[in-house]
């Protein structure tokens, strides 16, 4: 956290010595307009040309003073979103809030785990984790907790990760590029379509007229200055109608490619700015560098191509204000050559816009993960392996306070099938989720809440929590008994990890005993590894059975000084402490 409170104070402190040069820039631009207007004044009234010079003189300070405050107002806008990224940290840190997106409608109830493991929502891994500020990258991020990576890529992402977790200031000023375009999935589509947007290429002799045109209509312009001749001010009257009139034909085309750019320039902008911190870096990963290749092009970069296209956007918006479109388009046929140059770039490089999006997103992502790594040093980055074997020493969930969250050791190995008792609230439902929420993170390259995990990553089947699908007509046993078909059907085609929490809670208990006995033997037939929690204790003398491949472990409960205390540890054996009897006489329920 210090490192977040140090960098709020220096953004702070820089952020108010250059607002204070902006608000004073801000006044002698004033101050300069003013005075060459009075020059100005003063001039025509005097005709000296000391006035005429004075007045040239404080237009081109007013028009430096511009491009001086307009550099000062985009480093502002910078600082400011780096002291919102530091303070949202510290109030993270600080456990006072999440301040982040929870990309709730991600949640997909159909999905193998989405929606029992807490990935999205409210206080959910997802929004623990996200530091993305567009739409590809909090899509990349979500894309990524939804499934597992081969080895090799989780190993490329580990050793990036670990870059991009030291070096703070790099993440933070592209987080800041980010969070300053004010990305959403609007805009972000909004591109997309006018990217497929099809734009037939222009006549030649269209092409040809339009420099023909204005060249004709500035040469009578000088010969009128020239000669004074009135007949070159009608001919240049004439050709400045023909322009308007060339300008109204191609004029639908011109709003077509509008309506799809219209307010997009500013986080074109901003991705320019992205791809061009990407672009000039020196990183040391494979993964890194390999996304970095992705930006490079045959005839300039990447960014440079974005900023131009953010340039040409800013102009086309330009055609909504009558005056400036009749006074440039009669001059210079000014939207007909942007025209032609939206949709030579379009041509050039619309292919390739959405690769360069989704490196944007993929560097996102990995900056959450970084995040991450740098805000829990203490997480141990998993050791991988290709035998089925999966073990943890001193694992936890990711999410819980630190100070108080309790570790436990674990491993699948030899028995790769374990039978969990407890009573309510021992911690079962918790470690569960711990386990799967870290085998998501182990399989996308991503820091365990363990002090070291030896993993082969596995596709995560989990049945913990379902509720009645009303709009499908479904019970809640309904959903789970199809739950349990879809994990059967998986493991069918591999070998998977396996939650489950007290399946078929909807019928009788001979029922709900016998089914889960039948269905742990077809799991361990189809080689699940994995947990499931009973209650039940004739369930766990399924061991004795199979005994190479199931075993028992247990949270227990010490009922003590007429109370209950929980270490939530676990131990090998099945539960033998019950609590609900005692909470009942103790409440006055019995």
């Amino acid at each position: 956290m210090e490192s977040y409170i140090s960098r709020k104070i220096q953004f702070s402190a820089e952020f108010g010595n250059l607002k204070k040069k902006y608000n004073l820039i801000s006044f002698l631009r004033l101050m300069c307009i003013l005075f060459a207007l009075v020059s100005l004044f003063y001039y025509i009234k005097t005709q000296q040309s000391l006035f005429e010079i004075t007045a040239i003189i404080l237009v081109i300070i007013f028009i430096i003073l511009i491009r001086f405050h307009s550099k000062l107002s985009n480093r502002i806008n910078h600082l400011e979103a780096l002291i919102s990224i530091n303070e949202n940290e510290i109030l993270f840190l600080k456990k006072e809030k999440i301040p982040f997106e929870n990309g709730i409608e991600f949640t997909d109830f159909s999905h193998p785990y989405s929606y029992d493991l807490d990935i999205f929502g409210e206080n959910s891994l997802f929004q623990n984790l996200n530091r993305t500020y567009t739409f590809i990258g909090k899509k990349i991020l979500s894309q990524r907790l939804l499934g597992i990576l081969p080895n090799d890529e989780i190993l490329q992402n580990q050793v990036a990760i670990k870059e991009l977790s030291k070096d703070l200031d790099w993440r933070q000023k592209f987080a800041a590029f980010a969070k300053s375009a004010e990305d959403n999935e609007s805009f972000y589509t909004t591109l997309l379509r006018w990217c497929s947007f099809n734009s037939a290429s222009l006549s030649r002799i269209s092409v040809v007229l339009s420099f023909v045109l204005p060249i004709i209509l500035w040469c009578t312009l000088g010969l009128y200055f020239i000669t004074s001749n009135t007949i070159f001010l009608s001919v240049f009257t004439f050709i400045f109608t023909i322009n308007l009139g060339f300008s109204d034909v191609f004029l639908n085309r011109i709003q077509a490619e509008n309506a799809q750019s219209t307010n997009i320039d500013k986080v074109i902008k901003q991705y320019g700015l992205l791809l061009e911190i990407i672009e000039i870096k020196d990183f040391e990963s494979e993964k890194l560098k390999g996304l970095q290749q992705k930006l490079i092009t045959t005839d300039g970069t990447s960014s440079s191509k974005i900023k131009q296209l953010s340039e040409l956007f800013s102009r086309m918006d330009s055609i909504g204000n009558i005056f400036s479109a009749v006074l440039f388009n009669g001059l210079f046929l000014y939207h007909f050559h942007n025209l032609r140059a939206i949709i030579h770039w379009k041509k050039s490089n619309a292919l390739a816009l959405e690769n360069w999006l989704e490196v944007i997103g993929e560097f996102e992502m990995l900056n959450s993960l970084a995040n991450f790594s740098f805000n829990n040093p203490q997480f141990a980055f998993p050791t991988l392996n290709s035998n089925y074997e999966i073990s943890f020493s001193n694992v936890s969930h990711p999410l819980l306070n630190e100070n108080s969250r309790v570790g436990n050791d674990i491993s699948f190995n030899p028995q790769a099938f374990t039978i969990l008792t407890g009573s309510n609230m021992s911690g079962k439902s918790t470690f569960l989720r711990s386990l799967g929420v870290n085998m998501i993170l182990a399989g996308i390259g991503a820091p365990v809440c363990a002090n070291q995990a030896n993993v082969h990553p596995l596709s995560v089947l989990v049945s913990m929590r379902l509720s009645d699908s009303l709009s499908d007509s479904e019970s809640y046993f309904y959903a789970e008994i199809k739950r349990l078909k879809l994990i059967i059907d998986a493991l069918n085609d591999q070998r998977s990890f396996v939650l489950l929490d007290e399946i078929l809670r909807g019928t009788n208990s001979d029922d709900k005993r016998n089914g889960t006995i039948e269905f742990i033997k077809n799991s361990i037939n189809k080689n699940a590894i994995g947990v499931i929690a009973t209650h039940d204790i004739e369930v766990c003398l399924t061991t004795d059975e199979f005994p190479n491949q199931l075993t028992n472990r247990c949270f227990e409960v010490e009922i003590s000084n007429d109370d209950l205390h929980f270490d939530y540890k676990l131990y090998n054996g099945i539960c033998k402490n019950k609590s609900a009897t005692f909470l009942m006489k103790k409440m006055g329920v019995i």
